[in-house]
């Protein structure tokens, strides 16, 4: 009885083994918190940059702090190894993220959104973002709602998951 139990820890675990062992390029999402002191974005710039060289396709959303950080080190490596996906219309982002957001040649938008809550939208968008890539690299606070449910929705679609907290 027992042993039935433990088989789904097991073959999550030997999947999650399998990509972490993974040679080739991988799609890694890029998530995280608007709120980031420059200090922690320069390092998410730095992990971004470092991924791309590494030949990695990243995938991450365009508001500022966390994924502007991601987009600067992906566009410095490889522009053509970046994806951003936006939860509304380019129209609809902050005015200080739009600058950036013009020079990324893979950028979606979902101006169906536009109606919608920030919130909402965001919540969609980070499905969609989970649903391309193979990994999720989030970046949050402790009470970062949307974020950590992005992360659960990701380990149910058995994403390698790595969450790093800020508080």
């Amino acid at each position: 009885m027992s042993q039935s139990l433990d088989l789904p820890r097991v073959d999550d675990f030997l999947q999650e083994l399998a990509a972490i062992q993974q040679t080739g390029s991988k799609r890694i999402a890029i998530l995280g918190s608007r709120h980031v002191p420059i200090t922690h974005q320069q390092l998410i710039e730095t992990l971004s940059y470092a991924l791309v060289l590494s030949g990695n396709y990243v995938i991450t959303s365009g508001a500022t702090g966390t994924n502007a950080a991601a987009i600067r080190g992906a566009m410095r490596a490889d522009a053509n190894l970046l994806t951003v996906i936006l939860p509304q219309s380019l129209e609809r982002q902050p005015k200080e993220s739009r600058s950036q957001l013009e020079n990324v040649m893979h950028l979606v938008e979902n101006s169906r959104n536009n109606e919608m809550s920030l919130a909402e939208a965001s919540s969609l968008c980070n499905q969609e973002i989970i649903s391309r890539c193979q990994q999720l690299i989030c970046f949050a606070f402790h009470d970062s709602t949307t974020l950590l449910k992005t992360c659960q929705e990701a380990e149910e679609l058995r994403r390698v998951v790595t969450l790093f907290y800020f508080d």
